[in-house]
């Protein structure tokens, strides 16, 4: 297409404010370029969630306001799948599994990781499908809330 004297490439992707955008309006490749920048996110503060020193309040505002932003950018955009759905719950869940830290069993001594059922009992906030879905119905990406 051609403007003026100037021509305009007709792409099939590009990116625009950080989010890349396809002619088919998919969004797969976007969501595994935010959990690869959201996996990033986590291994940079995994030793701060795991720390004893800090409260689970604490580690649950650091995954809230450092790794949950980075990894939501340009969420409106968003309608998953329920694959991407599953992909964006398994994420969220290894980051509390690290906040939460494992739990022992009471008649055998051992240690186990939570299931994904204790997970959603003991945090208390908005899962991160929620507040995509809340976000894709037109609500600005901006406000994550706290904890």
């Amino acid at each position: 297409m051609k403007i003026d004297n100037s021509s305009i490439e007709r792409v099939e992707e590009f990116k625009f404010l950080g989010t890349t955008l396809t002619e088919q309006n998919s969004i797969q490749e976007e969501i595994k370029s935010r959990l690869k920048l959201g996996n990033a996110c986590y291994h940079s503060v995994q030793n701060l969630l795991s720390s004893r020193l800090l409260s689970k309040n604490l580690k649950i505002k650091t995954y809230r306001t450092i790794i949950f932003p980075v990894f939501l950018y340009g969420c409106e955009t968003w309608s998953p799948t329920l694959r991407e759905e599953r992909r964006l719950r398994m994420f969220e869940n290894r980051v509390l599994r690290k906040v939460f830290g494992p739990k022992r069993v009471e008649v055998t001594g051992e240690w186990r990781k939570l299931h994904k059922e204790e997970l959603n009992d003991l945090y208390s906030l908005p899962n991160i499908v929620r507040v995509v879905k809340s976000n894709e119905m037109g609500r600005a990406c901006g406000a994550y809330g706290g904890g």
